[in-house]
């Protein structure tokens, strides 16, 4: 078993109230989505209110919504993300929201058995934004390993033997 799991926290500004006619679509989805990332391989948790929500929780701007869940790993992350029925309401986003100026998504590795805050994600994605892609705050296109991560490669100071 891993000593880490990957949280991930992603933001997204509405082009209107949650309980708009213009959002309806997208709130619709949110249980089959729901539903669909907690049976993927990989996936170990999400925040959620006691509605089995998180689109109440605003720690940003009361018109940004959050994301947050945890992971086994990038590769279990990307493949919900980019090769499931997620896709299809992905490549929706411009219509349920408006562009953000700044990073809105960002990954770190926790201890696994652990849970991300809110307050720490934010931190985060600060990070993130005023530094750019390192170990403690990175994207799905700049990933990071790891920290209990083996690499098998030797890189160029490895003994002879083993390149």
């Amino acid at each position: 078993m891993a000593d880490h799991h990957l949280a991930q926290l992603n933001i997204a500004r509405l082009r209107a109230p949650i309980d708009s006619p213009e959002l309806a679509d997208f709130v619709a989805r949110l249980p089959e989505i729901h539903d669909l990332a907690e049976r993927s391989p990989g996936y170990v948790w999400r925040l959620q209110d006691d509605s089995g929500d998180a689109t109440a929780f605003r720690p940003f701007d009361p018109d940004v919504i959050v994301n947050l869940t945890v992971w086994d790993s990038v590769e279990s992350l990307r493949t919900f993300v980019y090769r499931t029925a997620h896709l299809e309401p992905m490549r929706r986003r411009r219509e349920w929201f408006t562009p953000l100026d700044a990073d809105h998504l960002v990954l770190w590795w926790i201890p696994a058995g652990s849970l991300p805050s809110i307050e720490e994600a934010a931190r985060r994605l600060d990070l993130l934004r005023r530094n750019g892609p390192s170990a403690a705050a990175f994207t799905l296109r700049e990933p990071f390993p790891a920290p209990d991560a083996v690499t098998e490669s030797p890189g160029r100071d490895a003994p002879a033997s083993r390149r």
